[in-house]
């Protein structure tokens, strides 16, 4: 009955247009807001799956790597079947990385060269997201490395038709810096290029790929020593199940990590960013309820008369109370509806027609991202409902304490 009232006092025409007016400002404040909720969240949500594709390219489902102040691991090639043995496991590659000075002619550039075995192409993505060149790190005897695209840039040399050789310099394993002959700690050997990859640039500027044998060579390491080992599985929904059973096979000597928990403080900042939107949006949001709260108050004026017939035919405060309430609710929902109506048909003609495009074309793509999330819309009309819950409450407290004068 309450909503009735409401829907006949929405749809009635008042005695002062001032009440109609401010009525509409407000179902089209929040239709407006309501819409910015869900094209911001979507957006946001169509950046953080990108950057998370992006970094699932070359990051693994789990890493395994030694404890902190120890640079390598060892794993018997029986620990090694056992890993690849465990459900859910498609594959793993062994690592051997190390900090890198790479020469062209006078142009040196710093990088963290990967050196891999056969496998990192099937656990990693890096493989499909080359630019230049072809994926070969060649042999232990004639290896070839990868560049990120930014060490490839830095380096200033193209990758994929490179005449002359790089020269790397590596620090050896095991052997202490000497202050007088730094030749004595250093290795150093000509490695050439075979392409570059992109996939984004704090990875691109940082990373080179290259023959697991050679750095082993280089570094010095033993047989069954490694910096890491890279694990693949076949759904990422089950990387914490399979981490915990590597955990128990292995001990407590090796660090076992789960892509999030590789990248944490990046999960985070999404995380608080997004948060963060959302509390913009619903201060926005509360400001536009004044314009409700002016509206229903003026409305309760206009309706005095109604109230005191309602109550002297026996309607109690809770049901004064309930039909503004009801009517606040009816504003809010007709525009939050309308909103995420206008929302989904604007996101989905960003899909098709790219409407807003990316400026400056340093991306990867070149309009904005955008996917919509059930808990989005879910989390807007809740907000929405109790923000307009809230500014309806003090007209329709108002309205029930509306003393019974039938004669003035």
């Amino acid at each position: 009955m309450n909503f009735l009232f409401a829907w006949r006092y929405f749809k009635a025409k008042k005695s002062t247009n001032a009440i109609n007016i401010i009525s509409w400002i407000s179902m089209v404040a929040i239709m407006c807001i309501t819409f910015a909720f869900i094209v911001v969240l979507s957006v946001f949500n169509g950046f953080e799956g990108l950057v998370k594709s992006l970094y699932s390219s070359f990051y693994p489902n789990i890493l395994i790597s030694p404890q902190q102040g120890s640079k390598s691991i060892t794993l018997t090639p029986e620990q090694l079947k056992q890993i690849g043995g465990i459900k859910d496991v498609v594959g793993y590659a062994r690592v051997i990385e190390e900090k890198t000075l790479l020469l062209n002619d006078d142009i040196q550039y710093p990088v963290v060269l990967k050196g891999v075995d056969e496998g990192y192409a099937k656990v990693t993505g890096v493989s499909e997201n080359m630019v230049r060149g072809e994926y070969n790190i060649g042999t232990g005897d004639r290896p070839f490395i990868v560049l990120g695209n930014g060490v490839e840039g830095g380096l200033g040399v193209a990758s994929d038709r490179n005449l002359y050789p790089l020269l790397a310099y590596i620090f050896r394993g095991g052997e202490s810096t000497s202050a007088t002959d730094l030749y004595q700690s250093v290795a150093a050997e000509n490695i050439n290029t075979a392409g570059a990859f992109l996939i984004q640039a704090d990875i691109d500027n940082k990373y080179a790929i290259t023959n697991i044998d050679f750095m082993r060579r280089m570094l010095s390491l033993q047989p069954n020593q490694y910096s890491q080992v890279e694990v693949a599985l076949t759904d990422e929904d089950k990387a914490d199940a399979a981490a915990k059973q590597i955990r128990q096979l292995l001990g407590k000597d090796y660090v076992v990590a789960t892509r999030y928990e590789q990248n944490k403080s990046l999960y985070s900042v999404m995380t608080l960013e997004k948060w963060a939107i959302y509390g913009i949006l619903t201060l926005m949001l509360i400001v536009a309820a004044f314009t409700m709260i002016g509206g229903l108050t003026m409305l309760v004026l206009e309706k005095q008369k109604d109230i005191q017939v309602l109550k002297a035919m026996g309607a109690n405060r809770g049901l004064i109370q309930k039909i503004f309430l009801s009517e606040g609710l009816l504003l809010a929902g007709l525009g939050a509806v309308t909103g995420i109506l206008l929302a989904v048909g604007f996101c989905w003609a960003q899909v098709q027609f790219h409407l807003i495009p990316l400026e400056g074309g340093t991306f990867l793509i070149n309009y904005y991202p955008v996917q919509l999330v059930p808990g989005d819309f879910l989390l807007t009309i809740c907000t929405v409902m109790l923000i307009a819950f809230l500014a309806s409450w003090f007209p329709s407290r108002k309205a029930a304490f509306q003393p019974i004068e039938l004669k003035s």
